[in-house]
């Protein structure tokens, strides 16, 4: 069985994790040591996440995914549990309330999410063999719609339209019939108005989403001034910390912007600004070449597998893995709204990297079993 694990994979994750562990690690150090905290901290508890990550994909990878399959129902139960639960029992903070808190340490439901709904989907979507009929489609969508508005509701609307990634992506490799797919996206058109048109998001959600078409080159005190501004000082504050960086960067640890903490956010959703600054043009190209590697790899295991839910697993993990790389890196660049959706393996957070390791797990157990 491990003759067939993909080591290519696997060392380009880890490898992206542990360059994401430093570039935490030089984000954090200089407003630590200013408060009188370990430099350390957040670089201690990154590898641990890291390493708990690489442990996880292990044991997904161990087991044939084809009980996975079977498991389905439990793993989708049990997501919606930890999503409804979280509404009663969580943490609060900054007005979401998203997460468990254990000491000093979160679990946010909405991680566990992604990788039950792509298991969900996935299994059922699979019974049709690639011809999916409408009532199959109802269904898959009424089961992707839950975990979405659960999630939207924390409120997460960036992993809420990471779920909506998955949820087109299976229904396109699942089969999905044309006209079907004519009417859906004509329904999300129609649903996306009504949405922005009749008050269905919150003020502050429609300036992320909006703020990358007028945001500024330059930031100023009166951006502070209204949450809208403070959206347009980000982002602005970003693109300045990316282009300081220059071709070759300011060297690991030298970067300015990231020294001196201007960027809000930077060790989570805004880490790769510390990666443009410090290692520049060239360093930011290599990153994208890693991640290039792991979609690479991730569609190879997908065409390889001997049926379609192993696909299915492997298209679910793929169009996770876009879409947030794709969003966080434009949304750092101006070029994409502002969504909240961190990079995968690369972030300041627990659930979010075990999450991304557990959905390379899957790939990998897919693409070890194409035999048997």
């Amino acid at each position: 069985m491990w003759t067939h694990f993909d080591p290519i994979l696997a060392l380009a994750v880890i490898a992206i994790a542990a360059f994401g562990t430093l570039m935490v690690y030089t984000a954090t150090r200089d407003q630590l040591q200013a408060a009188g905290l370990s430099p350390q901290y957040y670089l201690k508890k990154q590898a641990i996440f890291m390493v708990i990550g690489i442990v996880v994909m292990l044991v997904v990878a161990a087991f044939d995914y084809r009980r996975y399959r079977d498991l389905a129902p439990v793993f989708y139960g049990g997501a919606l549990f930890l999503l409804l639960a979280v509404y009663a029992v969580g943490h609060k903070s900054k007005g979401a309330q998203a997460w468990f808190q254990f000491g000093s340490y979160q679990l946010e439901p909405s991680e566990i999410a992604k990788i039950a709904l792509i298991v969900g989907l996935a299994s059922y979507a699979a019974n049709f063999k690639g011809r999916m009929p409408l009532r199959a489609l109802i269904v898959v969508l009424v089961l992707g719609a839950i975990p979405f508005a659960l999630i939207y509701k924390q409120p997460d609307l960036g992993t809420a339209l990471v779920l909506g990634a998955v949820l087109v992506a299976v229904l396109v490799v699942g089969g999905a019939r044309g006209r079907h797919l004519a009417v859906l996206l004509l329904l999300v058109i129609v649903g996306m108005f009504g949405v922005v048109h009749f008050g269905v998001l919150k003020q502050y959600q429609k300036d992320r989403l909006t703020s990358f078409v007028n945001s500024p080159n330059q930031p100023n005190a009166k951006l502070l001034a209204t949450p809208a501004g403070q959206t347009l000082y980000n982002i602005a504050e970003s693109k300045i910390t990316i282009s300081n960086g220059g071709i070759f960067g300011k060297g690991i640890g030298g970067g300015t912007q990231t020294n001196l903490a201007y960027v809000p956010e930077q060790r989570t959703d805004f880490i790769f600004t510390a990666v443009g600054e410090q290692v520049g043009l060239v360093g930011s190209a290599a990153l994208l070449l890693l991640f290039v590697v792991v979609v690479w790899r991730t569609w190879r295991a997908a065409t390889l597998s001997r049926d379609l839910v192993g696909t299915l697993f492997c298209v679910g993990v793929l169009a996770m893995l876009v879409f947030q790389v794709f969003e966080n890196v434009g949304m750092t660049m101006g070029i994409m709204p502002i969504a909240g959706i961190p990079l995968p393996f690369m972030s300041y957070g627990g659930s979010a990297m075990i999450a991304a390791f557990a959905g390379i797990g899957l790939v990998l157990n897919v693409r070890m079993r194409r035999f048997t």
